[in-house]
């Protein structure tokens, strides 16, 4: 299980390392000439098992940091730089830039992106793509919304221009499993709106942004977009300490999260846009159709090998179909194919985190230690960089893999008689992001559609749980999230309401009409972009 037999395409061969040397603050790529952190694949290019050397980032610290933050401030230049300034039509051209450049280095980042987080080849091809769309949607989004503000509204003798705004310096930390994707959800958004930028790329997945530092250098002007290298503590906690962070845009987890936040001085000035951890359930009713049910199960607790969010993460089975159900789910799992990410088929993939199988592993003990049983024959197979995935039943509430989101190859099951139970438990639950909901009779079904949706933020009707299709809302209740993430919610996220207002008078109306003629100002203009 360790390495696929099939040899490696040319096209996808590590011919040469990548030791990066440059980084990107006020517009200039910096050489940097101190300490280097070695990247590292759990794929093997070789015949015995040995991780890959990919190549080498900066190991940057708190001048670096400190640097990069001053080159955001002064491009904000309190309100009055030229990217909050400019006019909304002019920062889509400079976005749709960035994506034609962005598209010319596809084949670079999709390799990247198996090598360094073991991410199928459909998968990889899939983020890339998603991504551009993505941008491509924002950027028509953002055309919407301001066709929506150019004009003028009048209450009680006032007339009010109301546009949204940005809001300062965003400091931006994207997520290791979709580290294109999900991190440009955050940064894309953020500048589009007028707001510079500090972004730091995640653990795993950062070679990949790479390719793209010189298209950011030359689509945006200098300072709106700031990219370093380095641990978390080093980087992101000496910028937080400054107090000159306006939003903290963080996928990941709620201790970096929290950590970070606390090292803030003025929370009050905070604005938090966080995607944090999930434990998602599947509620499996008598009546579910088990074919469609175990295919979505299936999707849902192994796409990625179990390393989203969104990822199914317990599962409840009702009692008369459960010895069915862990018959038939757990023969399929083990029917799933295991390999690199080029290979034709594979769903299973090596874990990009060289502790991660020790830590399954750990999960594993404590549930087998308290009652729990491996329902498939090959759960808990051990190689150098992968366990495969472990069914467990019955597995209660003292246990681990119950208490903790694995993000990771290991699918614990409960049964229930009564469906308060699951429902009990969500309550209980400190998240509440997506669940999954299988059966077919309406009368059950309408009641618990109408109470779960009162406990998460995403209820899928015989679907696997999912964040896409990107254009729908993107969010969680309790400790899930703050803040949505969708084209259309995003740009709010990364924004504010303000508005030009005036008692009508002559005077006042003769004064915005001539600014209207003079197209002066890039605020107050009633221009309507197609």
């Amino acid at each position: 299980m360790s390495k696929s037999s099939n040899p490696i395409p040319a096209e996808f061969q590590i011919t040469n390392t990548i030791d990066q040397k440059q980084y990107l603050v006020a517009g200039e790529l910096k050489k940097w000439n101190g300490n280097t952190t070695q990247v590292f694949s759990t794929i093997s290019s070789s015949e015995e098992y040995k991780p890959t050397l990919l190549g080498s980032i900066p190991d940057m610290g708190e001048v670096e940091a400190l640097d990069a933050l001053d080159a955001a401030l002064s491009a904000y230049d309190k309100g009055q730089g030229v990217w909050p300034t400019m006019k909304v039509k002019d920062r889509i051209v400079c976005m749709e830039t960035f994506v034609e450049k962005m598209k010319e280095k596809r084949a670079e980042i999709v390799k990247l992106l198996m090598w360094e987080i073991g991410k199928s080849l459909p998968d990889s091809q899939k983020e890339f793509d998603r991504t551009v769309e993505y941008i491509e949607d924002t950027v028509e989004e953002y055309k919407d919304l301001d066709r929506g503000s150019a004009k003028f509204q009048k209450h009680q003798g006032v007339y009010a221009h109301i546009r949204r705004g940005p809001l300062g310096v965003v400091l931006c930390l994207g997520p290791y499993n979709y580290p294109l994707n999900e991190t440009f959800a955050l940064l894309i958004p953020a500048i589009i709106m007028g707001n510079t930028t500090i972004f730091k790329p995640a653990k795993h997945g950062v070679l990949l942004i790479t390719p793209l530092l010189e298209a950011f250098r030359d689509s945006f002007p200098k300072g709106v977009v700031n990219i370093l290298f380095g641990r978390g503590r080093a980087v992101a906690a000496p910028i937080m300490k400054t107090g000159k962070v306006d939003v903290l845009a963080l996928i990941g987890n709620s201790k970096s999260a929290n950590a970070l936040q606390e090292q803030h001085p003025k929370s009050n000035r905070l604005r938090l846009v966080l995607g944090l951890e999930a434990k998602n359930p599947a509620i499996i009713l008598p009546d579910a159709d088990l074919d469609l049910t175990i295919d979505e199960v299936i999707a849902g607790t192994t796409s990625f090998n179990g390393q989203r969010c969104t990822a199914l993460k317990v599962v409840y089975v009702h009692e008369d179909i459960k010895t069915e159900f862990l018959d038939r789910f757990s023969k399929k799992i083990d029917a799933l194919k295991f390999g690199n990410p080029w290979d034709n088929g594979v769903k299973l993939t090596p874990l990009p985190e060289p502790g991660k199988p020790a830590y399954i592993q750990e999960l594993l003990d404590d549930a087998l230690a308290k009652g729990a049983s491996i329902q498939n024959d090959k759960g808990g197979q051990h190689s150098e960089n992968y366990i495969w995935p472990a069914v467990l039943y019955p597995v209660s509430k003292d246990m681990r893999v119950y208490q903790e989101e694995q993000f990771g190859p290991i699918i614990p099951v409960l049964s229930f008689k009564d469906i308060e139970e699951p429902l009990d438990d969500m309550a209980e639950s400190n998240y509440g992001q997506q669940v999954s909901l299988f059966g077919k009779d309406v009368y059950t079904l309408s009641p618990l559609i109408d109470t779960l949706a009162n406990l998460v933020c995403r209820v899928n009707l015989n679907s696997s749980c999912q964040r896409g299709p990107d254009v729908y809302p993107f969010t969680g209740r309790k400790d899930s999230a703050q803040a949505t993430l969708s084209v259309h919610d995003a740009l709010r996220s990364f924004s504010i309401r303000t508005f030009l207002a005036f008692k009508d008078n002559d005077l006042n109306n003769e004064t915005v009409e001539q600014l209207l003629d003079a197209k002066v100002s890039n605020f107050l203009s009633t221009d309507y972009i197609l």
